[in-house]
């Protein structure tokens, strides 16, 4: 009798975490609309362009996931987020995924309670100076007054570096991209730190970029990728295979070019499960069998996205580095299809 009351028990919970599992992919198709946290605007990743649309590599992850559950990549509520309310939006559910350069830790998976569903932007922690200070290393701003966001992990970084370097600082607290930027080109500051991605995305937006120096210390590691709720685990495979799409896409030599002909069907297996033109795994996600090949149409594979918003080409003119696929020295690499 126990064993059978057990399995029972095991029963209900597992009918249970399958019910909240389902909920929120249930959630957004019935509303017709992923509503997507990002930033309050940084230049590259997530901002309005001069049309108020919302432009980015982040905001392509967005409208990734909205093409592969909704067949709609403009299927998208973009809800800004500070550095401080992200994290609050996600819990209480007025968002159902972030995206917005946040960083993957411990205490955010753990104790916050977020899953984190793989890293799009391998990124580090660095310092911008305005060329005529003569500066060239961090380890030279002992006495500075330092721009800084509140609520996210650059301040626990800056307080360990200048510490281990035995060298001061003054904090200069700012809630956003904007006000930073706005402070550090003011003069209120003399340092702007944050992700070197988002220094190389704010200074492309200065009148007088090259007036301004990224210092060559990174002193972290700043891992960045979409999160979704405890939980949800079912609605977090909808949002990891999603990206997973992007970067498999990329290594398989899946673009918008080609899309249309190899969703047609090719004599690679990974590919055609990929597209849904063999096998089961977007049923396996509640999805359609497409899923893959309309994530992909949404913005192209992980380079053309990478390379479209803040690559070499464009004014944040970031190279691949670490995001390089791993067939090619970086570290972007997607667990296999099948």
């Amino acid at each position: 009798m126990k064993k059978s009351v057990f399995f029972g028990a095991m029963t209900v919970a597992g009918l249970a975490a399958g019910a909240a599992a389902a909920a929120t992919l249930d959630d957004v198709k019935s509303r017709g609309k992923l509503n997507c946290g990002v930033s309050t605007g940084l230049t590259g990743f997530s901002a309005p362009d001069a049309n108020g649309e919302w432009q980015g590599f982040d905001v392509a992850v967005c409208r990734a996931v909205a093409a592969a559950v909704l067949g709609d990549a403009s299927a998208v509520e973009f809800v800004p987020t500070t550095g401080k309310t992200r994290f609050t939006a996600l819990a209480s559910g007025e968002i159902d995924m972030l995206a917005r350069n946040t960083t993957w830790t411990f205490s955010r998976d753990v104790d916050l309670k977020f899953d984190f569903v793989g890293v799009n932007y391998y990124d580090g922690q660095g310092f911008m100076v305005p060329k005529e200070l003569g500066v060239t290393s961090a380890k030279e701003l002992d006495g500075a007054t330092v721009c800084i966001q509140t609520g996210t992990t650059t301040e626990l970084n800056l307080a360990d570096f200048f510490r281990v370097n035995n060298i001061s600082y003054e904090p200069v607290p700012i809630e956003t991209n904007a006000e930073a930027q706005q402070q550090y080109l003011a003069g209120s500051c003399d340092v702007y730190t944050t992700d070197a991605s988002g220094l190389a995305a704010t200074r492309a937006t200065f009148d007088a970029p090259d007036a301004h120096v990224l210092l060559p210390e990174i002193i972290s590691k700043e891992p960045l990728g979409p999160l979704v709720r405890h939980g949800d685990n079912g609605w977090g495979d909808v949002v990891r295979w999603t990206m997973n799409a992007l970067v498999a896409a990329e290594e398989l030599g899946i673009t918008s070019a080609n899309l249309a002909e190899m969703a047609a069907g090719t004599n690679n297996p990974e590919i055609n499960r990929l597209l849904g033109s063999e096998g089961t795994l977007g049923e396996m996600l509640g999805l359609d069998a497409d899923f893959g090949a309309k994530a992909i149409a949404a913005g192209g594979n992980y380079g053309e996205v990478f390379a479209k918003n803040i690559g070499e080409d464009t004014p944040i003119g970031l190279a691949r580095g670490l995001n390089a696929l791993w067939t090619e020295g970086g570290l972007q690499y997607a667990p296999p299809f099948r």
